[in-house]
């Protein structure tokens, strides 16, 4: 299945992950795993509005041409439109899972997944390649999702959802945390932004 394992003791295992409380010690993955460059996490509502998408698009263009790579995790609504986008720019795109890589989640991302781990990054995991999806894994993964990332940007999240607790990951991992106002996350530290340039600028890019 093409699918190579990196473990913690590995010298190319990602700087970034290994200074969190708890990374994994085995990461596997399909395509081309670089991620000691610029990273930044784009993720947000599997229910995006129309708002939501324009925004994701525009600060994922904004970004992907800044020369950042774009994490995220594969899933419907915000994630998806910003993997999309980042090829669509030419860019790079690291979508972190849930479950095994032979067990593509939601299926109907399979062709994308395949799309990104063919030439625009890779597909990265945890968990074993057969490992089945499970509800408890999206948590766990979401720590990868900010761990591996210099920033996070939110779009249209709510407090108790997925990109949320990728959000309060961050802040506990000391990463900067942006989001696309209105968001209830000001109030726990995360910084509101209007344009991609605003990132750059609170990033010293």
């Amino acid at each position: 299945m093409d699918i190579k394992r990196l473990t913690i003791f590995d010298k190319e295992y990602p700087i970034l992950l290994k200074e969190i409380y708890d990374p994994p010690v085995v990461l596997y993955y399909k395509g081309k795993l670089d991620l000691n460059n610029k990273t930044i996490a784009v993720v947000g509502s599997r229910k995006m509005t129309d708002q939501g998408r324009s925004a994701t698009v525009e600060f994922t263009k904004g970004l992907v041409n800044a020369g950042f790579t774009i994490i995220s995790g594969l899933a419907r609504g915000v994630d998806s439109t910003a993997h999309l986008t980042a090829i669509s720019e030419r860019g790079k795109t690291i979508a972190v899972l849930g479950s095994g890589l032979n067990n593509i989640y939601p299926q109907e991302n399979i062709e994308l997944a395949e799309k990104i781990a063919g030439g625009f990054g890779a597909i990265i995991s945890e968990f074993p390649p057969d490992y089945p999806v499970k509800p408890e894994n999206f948590p766990q993964r979401n720590r990868i999702i900010s761990g591996l990332s210099l920033a996070v940007l939110i779009v249209e999240a709510k407090n108790n959802s997925g990109s949320a607790i990728t959000a309060r990951a961050a802040l506990e991992q000391g990463r900067e945390v942006f989001v696309i106002p209105p968001n209830d996350l000001i109030k726990d530290g995360a910084t509101a932004v209007f344009h991609p340039e605003e990132i750059l600028h609170e990033m010293g890019f």
